[in-house]
């Protein structure tokens, strides 16, 4: 018999990924706006996007309503957004957080912070809003500037998971609004020009490139355990290089992918030790 994409991605154990969010994601692929809508979308707000893009580094007068951008991210993903979706957009907050802190825990720097995003439900998003996630990944790589490589690789059952967080959210997918429609990619698209519009030139540069660490935090992680995949998994590669708004969706994704995929091979890690996940 014939397999289907969807059959393939769920029999698919060689990059591990959370069983909720491979269940999520494939569900999420399934809306029927994805075969029209989204393409069409994507052609026009990619449109907008580069215009306000050029637009707000070419004014001398820059503004930002951080609280206000929040606000609409919010009401959109309580109103608009399926909530498979927003229980992805969520597991990210706390997936990424366990990264950096996994990477911070075992350089022996005890003066770099560890990063405490985990928002619960979405109106946890107001405080732990998607400027200060970005500015995680960033001060963490300001922060961690030299680390004490001579336990590296740390044998397994050495490992420190002091500030790693099992994902726990109140937010579940049981009560739907009739109106929570938009699968993740779409919603994307829809909100990309508007998240460009409520920040300065130089927030939304800082945004968009904090993608680019993920080649970094892979090449440490792997120097940590002494692996040799986790830098290979990250699609955006070589932060000296600044990038613009070009390909924004698809670079989006593949760091969502590369800290999902990331977080599932350190909990099969966890998994082995005894650890909870």
């Amino acid at each position: 018999m014939p397999a289907s994409i969807l059959d393939a991605m769920a029999g698919d154990e060689a990059m591990p990924l959370d069983p909720i969010a491979k269940k999520y994601w494939t569900k999420d692929l399934q809306n029927p706006l994805r075969r029209i809508v989204l393409p069409t979308l994507k052609i026009i707000l990619t449109i907008t996007l580069h215009i306000t893009y050029y637009l707000k580094r070419l004014s001398p007068i820059q503004w930002r309503a951080h609280g206000f951008l929040q606000w609409q991210i919010c009401f959109f993903m309580k109103w608009f957004v399926r909530p498979e979706a927003n229980v992805l957009i969520l597991r990210h907050f706390w997936a990424e957080s366990n990264l950096l802190n996994f990477v911070i825990d075992n350089a022996g720097q005890d003066e770099v912070d560890p990063v405490l995003i985990h928002p619960k439900m979405i109106r946890d998003l107001m405080v732990q809003t998607f400027v200060h996630h970005d500015q995680g990944v960033l001060m963490t790589m300001r922060d961690l500037t030299e680390p004490d490589r001579s336990r590296w690789p740390v044998p397994k059952d050495e490992l420190s998971w002091e500030n790693w967080k099992p994902v726990r959210l109140d937010y579940g997918v049981d009560r739907k609004k009739w109106t929570q429609f938009l699968d993740f990619e779409t919603a994307h698209e829809l909100f990309k020009t508007t998240f460009c519009f409520w920040l300065t030139a130089p927030e939304y540069e800082a945004a968009i490139n904090s993608f680019q660490f993920d080649h970094s935090i892979g090449l440490l992680i792997d120097e940590i355990v002494g692996a040799s995949h986790f830098a290979d998994i990250a699609y955006n590669r070589f932060p000296m290089i600044l990038v613009g708004p070009t390909g924004l969706s698809y670079r989006f994704l593949m760091h969502g992918f590369f800290v999902e995929h990331t977080h599932g091979h350190l909990e099969r890690i966890r998994v082995e030790l005894g650890l909870e996940n």
